[in-house]
């Protein structure tokens, strides 16, 4: 059956393909943080679930189990949320030294 991840592997000399974990696209990252920063109530939820719908759906389409999805989404999410955080941090810094 094409796209089965036993044809996928004997494609690749009959290893699997690892996908670059999730929580390590900083770019991804970045790119959602910023756009929840500036998105407030029902539209950062639907965003949010978007993103994390679309990644699932991507790791889905790779093979992975979905245990293994879910815990690449569950680190990504948790990256995220730190990203957040330190643009939090970062503001606050900025503003106590430009006081």
């Amino acid at each position: 059956m094409a796209g089965d991840r036993s044809d996928e592997a004997a494609v690749f000399g009959g290893r699997d393909v690892v996908p670059f974990p999730m929580a390590r696209r900083l770019s991804t990252i970045r790119i959602c943080a910023a756009e929840l920063e500036d998105l407030h109530g029902d539209d950062a939820v639907q965003y949010w679930r978007r993103e994390c719908r679309a990644l699932a759906d991507e790791l889905l389409a790779l093979g992975c189990s979905d245990a293994e999805m879910r815990e690449q989404v569950m680190a990504f999410q948790a990256e995220v949320q730190a990203e957040l955080w330190q643009r939090h941090q970062s503001r606050l810094s900025a503003g106590a030294v430009s006081q």
